[in-house]
Formats: C-alpha cells, structure tokens, sequence
C-alpha cells in the first residue's frame, strides 16, 4: 500500500527546544492547523500569529496556500518561531525566486539561542547566591 502525497512541501522549523514540521499545500484557501486545531485556537497571543504570518505576509500568498503543522517541545514563544522558520523554508521549496526576499527578512535563520545550562557553585547559570559578610 502506498501513501498518498497530499502536500506540495514540507520542511522542519526549531527554535529553542520546540521542532515544527510543517506541511504546506498550494491552491488553498489560507487555513492554517496547527496540532490539528485552528491557529486562532491554538495560539491564542495575536502577536505569536503575526509572528507565524510574517513570511506569508511580506511574499502577499496569506491565502494561496493551506498549511498543516505538528509541533512540539517548548513554549507558545519557541513555537512560534519555529513554525515561522518551517513556513519561510517551505514557501522557498515550492518557488526558489523568493528566497532572496524572505533571506533578506531573516525569516530563513535558525534562531540558535538557547537556555544556558546551570553551572555548579552557582543559583542559576550565571546567578550567585546572596551573599553575606556574616
């Protein structure tokens, strides 16, 4: 039995510890799934929606395309940014010309800051404990 391709694309997005696989079907209507849930529903923060519409939006394709998406790992902040990272990465293999826009907007850089881990004799990775004379 073989599976059927019902997407055009599909590329991974990560940012902090969150990974996003994102599935993006051309001649669609702009409906976009997040962990099968609407967007709206999903993500309630309007400013991590407009952080997921940001490449659709500079290339003007809001609602030329649907878009699927399994994230997880991280938080609500993460997410979003790697499902923006997997949208852009997604958009560039369905048209190669627009990379040059979306690279420009730093829509295609991985964002590789993390949480810096805890170090020994310390509170936290860089904090001290209080300290006192006697």
């Amino acid at each position: 039995m073989t599976k059927t391709k019902t997407y055009d694309a599909h590329a991974v997005g990560r940012r902090k510890s969150a990974v996003a696989r994102v599935y993006v079907k051309a001649g669609g209507t702009g409906q976009i799934t997040v962990n099968k849930r609407d967007v709206k529903d999903y993500l309630g923060q309007a400013t991590s929606r407009y952080v997921i519409n940001q490449p659709l939006n500079l290339l003007k394709v809001s609602d030329k395309y649907d878009i699927l998406v399994n994230v997880k790992g991280g938080g609500i902040t993460g997410q979003a940014g790697a499902i923006r990272l997997g949208i852009a990465r997604a958009l560039v293999k369905l048209d190669p010309t627009v990379r040059s826009q979306l690279k420009k907007e730093g829509f295609l850089t991985r964002d590789a800051r993390k949480v810096e881990r805890k170090k020994y004799g310390l509170a936290g990775a860089r904090r001290s404990f209080q300290f006192s004379k006697r």
